[in-house]
């Protein structure tokens, strides 16, 4: 009689290898060194890989892109197969067969930077919808036949209402960021879309929260939905080390602010108002810490080649609102300065994400005016941190040791706007498909950190870099809001103004 044996225990998959995906992706993958699953992708990529509805919980840098992005082209290359297979043509003039639905103009930008090299690889076509430029060239791409969009709900129901495209063979619906969708209101126009796609067709959501009615969405669309939840959203990362500067006054406030400015390494400052930002930027740039601005009042154009300076290195300081809160991918962020602290804790936890992202770590500083102290306890103690106000002044130890070391003067001017054609549009910004006959760029040098895709070279690099700067991260890599953020009823130009527009050669990170 043979022994009894304990039963067989499931290997835990390590790579993306173990996950079953194609060859070619793999290829893509490793050429990027990405390599081992992140926790959110090792957790719902078997169910969503498997057609199962999925919904991911998570913050922000957690891996979310990758975790929707791979069982989309794969699936829609095994389907594609059979069709092919069977002497049927699936991809169809203006009948996309996969939808992402995005946020913002930027967050749409940069999961189309890191899903194209994975759909070109499989022989897929991706194209951006989103508003704030022409749709002509939007309207082009989907005549030519595209198979995944990535689309702001505003632009995306404007075509849908003037017929210049039909949702009928979809076949994957992505969700990113439900919670950001839902604070800027745009889950009615969310239904109205997804009413359009097919029943029962696989649907994934991804949200940090299921508050402000993203809860509705997931019961009225996911149909037994697989949760995977790998955080908790509501805290900090782990790595993320928090400070209170208590200042005396606001003449002492501005000369920390400029100190903490001078670090050699990538920083995020925040502001509460776009004057303030753009102001603060001036005065970085003027005294040798090369800055720019990031907030609502900037064109699509002047906010593109802002956030390609920050990306690729150029400028090693981005000053920003509120709308560059949530998705700014950039990797190696070591600082973001809360100058002005935010209104409540989802801002505050938010804004921190910009740093300690994919494992790194990073630092996050809160600057307290005396008047500010009751607010920032409040702050922090829903936020969870436990962080105590130390007293500074410019040049105490604990400023210095957040500044490290100091980047010397540089002579910083910004690049002058590249006429694009119409409305600030590059080729990528207008919409153009993304397939296998596009070249690549060159790759990005990252030291072969996780999710850091080849460039897609899809417009115009920044220029020269400043003295001592590495360029690290990725390009269009920012996701910021106005009243209506995919364009739908974006500001009006002036007449006879033409747009401005510019690329960037650096591609975003991929996860």
């Amino acid at each position: 009689m043979r022994a009894a044996t304990e039963p067989e225990r499931p290997i835990p998959l390590t790579t993306f290898a173990d996950l079953g995906l194609p060859a070619p992706v793999l290829r893509v993958l490793t050429d990027r060194g990405i390599t081992s699953p992140f926790p959110i992708q090792t957790a719902s990529l078997p169910d969503s890989l498997a057609g199962r509805d999925v919904l991911g919980r998570g913050r922000t840098g957690s891996g979310k892109t990758l975790a929707f992005a791979l069982p989309v082209v794969t699936r829609l290359a095994t389907s594609g197969a059979r069709s092919a297979a069977a002497g049927q043509t699936r991809r169809g003039a203006g009948r996309p067969r996969a939808l992402i639905l995005a946020p913002t103009r930027e967050l749409a930008n940069q999961i189309d930077e890191s899903i194209a090299p994975l759909a070109q690889a499989l022989g897929l076509k991706t194209t951006t919808i989103f508003g704030g430029v022409a749709q002509s060239r939007q309207v082009t791409a989907l005549n030519a036949g595209v198979d995944i969009v990535i689309a702001c709900p505003g632009r995306l129901e404007d075509l849908l209402g003037q017929r210049h495209l039909a949702l009928d063979d979809i076949e994957i619906t992505v969700l990113d960021e439900a919670d950001h969708m839902a604070d800027l209101g745009f889950l009615p126009g969310v239904k109205r879309i997804l009413d359009r796609t097919p029943s029962r067709t696989q649907r994934l959501l991804f949200s940090a929260t299921l508050d402000n009615g993203v809860d509705v969405i997931v019961k009225r669309y996911l149909h037994q939905p697989v949760t995977h939840s790998v955080d908790d959203a509501a805290a900090p990362p782990p790595l993320m080390t928090h400070h209170i500067l208590a200042v005396a006054d606001k003449d002492v406030k501005k000369n920390v602010v400029h100190q903490l400015a001078q670090g050699t390494g990538r920083r995020v400052l925040f502001m509460r108002t776009k004057h303030q930002a753009k102001k603060l930027a001036k005065q970085l740039t003027a005294a040798g810490v090369p800055a720019v601005d990031l907030h609502g009042n900037l064109g699509q154009g002047a906010r593109e080649r802002n956030l390609a300076a920050f990306s690729s290195g150029d400028v090693r300081v981005l000053v920003a609102t509120d709308i560059a809160a949530r998705g700014i991918h950039v990797d190696d962020i070591e600082l973001v300065v809360h100058v002005d602290p935010p209104a409540e804790h989802k801002a505050y936890l938010h804004r921190s994400g910009r740093t300690a992202r994919a494992g790194s770590g990073g630092d996050v500083v809160t600057i307290m005016l005396p008047e500010e102290r009751g607010d920032v306890r409040d702050l922090t103690r829903k936020a969870k941190i436990s962080a105590r106000p130390q007293d500074v002044r410019p040049g105490d130890a604990t400023v210095t040791s957040l500044v490290g070391e100091v980047a010397p003067y540089v002579e910083y001017v910004p690049p002058a706007p590249q006429p694009q054609g119409r409305q600030g549009q590059s080729g990528k910004q207008g919409g153009r498909s993304r397939s296998g006959g596009q070249g690549t760029g060159q790759a990005s040098q990252g030291g072969g950190r996780q999710g850091q895709p080849r460039s897609q070279g899809a417009g115009q690099s920044t220029g020269q870099r400043s003295a001592g700067r590495p360029a690290s991260g990725g390009g269009r890599t920012a996701a910021d809001h106005f009243p209506r953020t995919d364009g739908a009823g974006a500001p009006r130009r002036r007449r006879g103004g033409r747009g401005r527009g510019a690329g960037n050669a650096n591609a975003s990170a991929a996860r």
